[in-house]
């Protein structure tokens, strides 16, 4: 991956505490595996229009234990179907945190993620573990990306990796 792609900019997408697996997309769409399908389910008893609302780039926010629940990789996939270029939180569940970088979705732990608002346009740099929140003009720490998960993401995944 060129290094330019490991920074991305869009608009804060919020979420709260605990969003589990199922309300990322429900048990009975698992039988699908194309993301792009798993997409137009993602978040739909949460935010029901979530995605006809978001930009390619786009990013998810959270607080705390994002992913929880169970170990389905259909979740960060739905996620990554949507467009959405990475997600930040507070914490992750960690079965989530390991399926996300598998699926090649950036993932960013930053304990000051609920900083950021509704909209707010920000910068990730993936490699400086930098996020800038454009819209207030703010900075705040996370940690930047090994260089073997970097490697993972360039690839599109573990999968696409193990293939190489």
């Amino acid at each position: 991956m060129k290094k330019d792609k490991f920074v991305l900019t869009g608009k804060a997408h919020l979420f709260g505490d605990d969003i589990n697996t199922d309300e990322i997309i429900a048990a009975k769409h698992l039988h699908m595996t194309d993301a792009v399908e798993l997409a137009k389910y993602c978040f739909i008893d949460k935010k029901k229009d979530f995605h006809k609302n978001l930009i390619k780039g786009d990013i998810i926010v959270a607080k705390k234990n994002f992913g929880c629940g169970s170990s389905r990789e259909h979740a960060p996939m739905a996620i990554k179907g949507c467009g959405i270029s990475c997600v930040i939180a507070k914490s992750f569940a960690r079965i989530f945190f390991r399926n996300s970088i598998n699926m090649g979705l950036p993932i960013l732990e930053c304990p000051e993620a609920d900083k950021i608002k509704e909209h707010d346009k920000l910068e990730v740099d993936l490699t400086k573990g930098i996020i800038t929140n454009l819209t207030k003009n703010e900075t705040y720490k996370t940690e930047p990306f090994p260089k073997f998960i970097e490697s993972v993401m360039d690839a599109g995944g573990l999968m696409a990796t193990l293939k190489k």
